[in-house]
């Protein structure tokens, strides 16, 4: 099934339009009018951060192949000491905001 886009116009980067036509103070119904769309800050923060993030193929393939073989053991510990440690970070950074 083929969907036809024709009836949309081409917008500006970061801006979108809206469904409801524009009227002015006589009530007239003008042209639809375009919202200004803005990312915050933090978004932008977490874009960049999952960008070049270091991954070790061999690592990767070295537990892929333990877990395959059942060689792989969770240190569940280690996880959930990671867990409270990354929650009490992000508890102190809120609170000096």
């Amino acid at each position: 099934m083929k969907i036809d886009n024709s009836h949309l116009k081409s917008l500006a980067p970061g801006s979108v339009a809206t469904s409801r036509p524009k009227t002015d103070a006589a009530g007239t119904r003008g042209a639809p009018t375009a919202a200004e769309v803005q990312i915050s800050s933090a978004s932008t923060q977490l874009t960049k951060a999952g960008e070049g993030a270091p991954v070790d193929k061999a690592r990767i393939a070295e537990i892929k192949q333990a877990i395959a073989e059942g060689r792989f053991k969770i240190n569940a510990d280690a996880i959930a000491d990671g867990l409270i440690d990354t929650a009490r970070s992000l508890v102190q950074s809120q609170r000096r905001a």
